[in-house]
């Protein structure tokens, strides 16, 4: 199932919040639960489960929101206290500029998938993140990780959609999305299913189209499809 059918399953826009997946899905889950449905209950069973694998896959990609910080409420008979003037000496030092962060754990997980070395990997940076987005970044890329070594390529293909989705911007995301899909076609090849292949491996080109080891890859894979329908 593609993510944007979860969406549609829950009622929802692509892109709504952890709190309205939250919301939509405990309000269809009372309706649809078998035990409000004696009349039909297995049509009202199967929707049900439908439902939940939806919930359980947003839910995963979506983060919650974070809780606003609580301010520490003023100490007493603060107003009365006069406190001393710090001298020149004593104030703390001006605060220094972001250090800028160039190759990471994230850029190197990012030349596993894709079989090239740190070396050739491109300076990842994390300014523009906030601390939801790098830890949803993390989270998923270990998630991708153990989809892939599952071969559960569907799930990988929604998970990498979805993350480029909140992230469009980011072009190590787009590479992880590039490469899902290859290693997706390069499965289908083995399993005989050609046209279905040749779908994803020029998803891959698409999404990606300046990565040279990419498209040394995807040759490689019309290669092996071309042997497999003349023989």
């Amino acid at each position: 199932m593609e993510l944007a059918d979860y969406y549609r399953l829950l009622g929802l826009r692509t892109g709504a919040s952890y709190e309205d997946i939250k919301a939509s899905y405990r309000r269809l889950a009372r309706r649809y639960h078998p035990d409000a449905n004696p009349t039909n209950p297995e049509q009202a069973q199967e929707r049900f489960i439908q439902l939940t694998e939806a919930y359980k896959a947003l839910s995963n990609l979506v983060p919650p929101a974070e809780p606003a910080p609580v301010k520490e409420p003023p100490k007493a008979n603060s107003a009365y206290r006069r406190r001393p003037e710090a001298s020149p000496s004593a104030r703390p030092p001006a605060a220094k500029p972001p250090i800028k962060v160039t190759v990471t754990k994230t850029a190197k997980a990012a030349s596993k998938i894709s079989g090239q070395s740190t070396a050739q990997s491109p300076s990842i940076q994390f300014q523009h993140l906030s601390l939801a987005d790098q830890k949803l970044k993390r989270e998923s890329y270990e998630q991708l990780q153990q989809l892939l070594k599952q071969q559960r390529f569907p799930r990988a293909v929604a998970l990498t959609e979805a993350l480029a989705q909140r992230l469009p911007n980011d072009a190590e995301i787009r590479q992880w999305q590039a490469i899902t899909y290859q290693r997706f076609g390069r499965y289908l090849i083995g399993n005989r299913q050609s046209e279905k292949a040749r779908v994803y491996l020029k998803k891959a080109l698409r999404t990606d189209p300046h990565n040279k080891s990419l498209w040394y890859e995807v040759e490689r894979d019309f290669r092996r499809i071309e042997q497999i329908e003349i023989y």
